[in-house]
């Protein structure tokens, strides 16, 4: 087990993503500044503070809880993603890049979701 959430893989790429949305949503209008850019700014915050926040509960359960919280985090950014394809704001072209990346982290996440479910029944 890490020593810390940072040192996970997921918190590492969700950390990523995070600075990323944030630098992609400062070309977005500023009338979407505490609409749709808020709401992707915090949806991107909350990947890595749900993993943080359950990794300090250091009860299985409620780890995988918040991790997935996060996936749901993850699944409303895409979401977000499509509203500024519609707006105008991002082409196609942005979308799959950042669909991607997203999907990567599900993928690392549903692996450490495994790996906790796994260890909660080996203990």
């Amino acid at each position: 087990m890490s020593k810390n959430f940072k040192d996970l893989e997921i918190w590492k790429k969700g950390r990523e993503l995070r600075n990323d949305i944030s630098k992609l949503t400062k070309k977005f209008p500023t009338d979407e500044r505490f609409k749709l850019v808020d709401q992707m700014i915090r949806a991107s915050r909350s990947v890595t503070a749900n993993i943080a926040e359950g990794y300090g509960r250091y009860h299985y359960q409620e780890n995988i809880q918040f991790c997935r919280h996060s996936r749901g985090s993850l699944t409303e950014l895409q979401d977000h993603l499509t509203v500024a394809l519609d707006e105008g704001y991002i082409d196609s072209g942005i979308v799959k890049v950042y669909d991607d990346k997203i999907e990567e982290c599900i993928r690392i996440l549903n692996g450490y979701i495994r790996f906790l479910t796994n260890s909660k029944q080996t203990n």
